[in-house]
């Protein structure tokens, strides 16, 4: 992969650190790499706004957006990559396409765009167009390209005999999550299996917004929420000492989460509610359990099952080089697709 000497204009939203590790990797490759958070602020009040009335948030906006153009007009950059765009406006993007001629545009949705669709707009300004939903690339004619684990999560220590838990749960409060989480919790001590559950919260403030509008975190005791965000070391470090890892999809998103790759990666089995993840590459039964999310059942036989360890070009596959390398080079639409339905 060569990227030397390539400038590249980066968009993305803001996710738990990620783009900035993606911007670092960007320039490892050679890139010179001029990133911007796509929201003109992350402050709880920037976030709700954007996402329920971006209306009332303009001004805000096109000032952000006219200052950025102001500082790369200089610059002529041979790619741009946006990651989600919510905040984006469309004269931006036909800005930074006439003020580099020949500029290849890439755009990449780690969301469902049915939570999403105004995203739908900027699809035209884009040569290569990306998505983790499978079934939006089927229906809007986009690549696919599953999401991908970092580096420091590649087995990080091996499972041992003592761990401290059988199962962790660490995620964002938001649609049925909690729900399902006590579910599991509750099955998991009727089986005598230890777990620890860490559910987060950006702020009070912003989970009570988002109280109002999902009838599913009515329900939520708070004593149990944190707003203390975890470090990917803190992560890893749960995950050293667990079997499995529990990971809880929104209802209505198929597409995997990123922590479905770096727990796989780590070494530890996964327990989720996503069915779909029968038709990736790296479906194994005895490393994967699959639990409804209506009916909550477990079987203590699967963390009694050593992890079965995963071939490495599959992780190759998984991995953040081979995620770059698909948006800039080469598409992998047949790797991908080749195992659908034959589960």
């Amino acid at each position: 992969m060569n990227l030397k000497n390539k400038k590249i204009l980066f968009l993305s939203v803001s996710f738990f650190q990620y783009e900035k590790v993606i911007a670092e990797r960007l320039s490892y490759w050679g890139a010179e790499v001029d990133f911007y958070d796509e929201r003109p602020s992350n402050s709880n009040f920037s976030k709700g706004i954007i996402r329920f009335n971006k209306k009332l948030y303009q001004h805000r906006i096109q000032k952000y957006y006219k200052r950025i153009l102001n500082e790369t007009l200089s610059k002529k950059y041979d790619y741009f990559l946006l990651i989600k765009g919510e905040a984006t406006p469309a004269y931006f993007l036909e800005k930074v396409k006439e003020n580099n001629p020949g500029i290849l545009m890439i755009y990449y949705s780690f969301d469902a765009l049915a939570e999403y669709p105004k995203l739908l707009n900027h699809l035209s300004f884009f040569d290569k167009k990306f998505t983790f939903e499978y079934q939006d690339a089927v229906r809007y004619g986009l690549k696919f390209r599953p999401l991908f684990y970092l580096d420091e999560y590649r087995n990080p220590a091996k499972a041992k005999d003592n761990n401290n838990y059988d199962i962790v749960f660490i995620g964002s409060a938001h649609t049925d999550r909690y729900l399902i989480g006590e579910q599991v919790k509750k099955h998991a001590g009727k089986l005598g299996l230890q777990c620890f559950f860490y559910y987060y919260a950006m702020g009070k403030i912003a989970f009570n917004l988002k109280k109002i509008l999902d009838h599913h975190l009515k329900q939520f005791d708070t004593g149990k929420l944190s707003f203390e965000k975890l470090t990917h070391k803190q992560i890893i470090n749960y995950y050293e000492n667990s079997i499995s890892v529990l990971d809880i999809n929104k209802p209505f998103q198929n597409g995997l989460t990123i922590r479905t790759f770096e727990v796989l990666a780590s070494g530890r089995k996964l327990i989720t509610t996503n069915s779909d993840i029968k038709n990736y590459p790296f479906y194994n039964p005895n490393n994967i359990f699959i639990i409804d999310r209506e009916v909550v059942e477990l079987d203590t036989v699967f963390f009694k099952i050593p992890f079965e360890e995963m071939d490495e070009d599959t992780l190759r596959m998984m991995s953040l080089d081979s995620f770059i390398e698909c948006l800039f080079f080469k598409d992998q639409d047949h790797y991908w697709d080749s195992f659908r339905n034959k589960a």
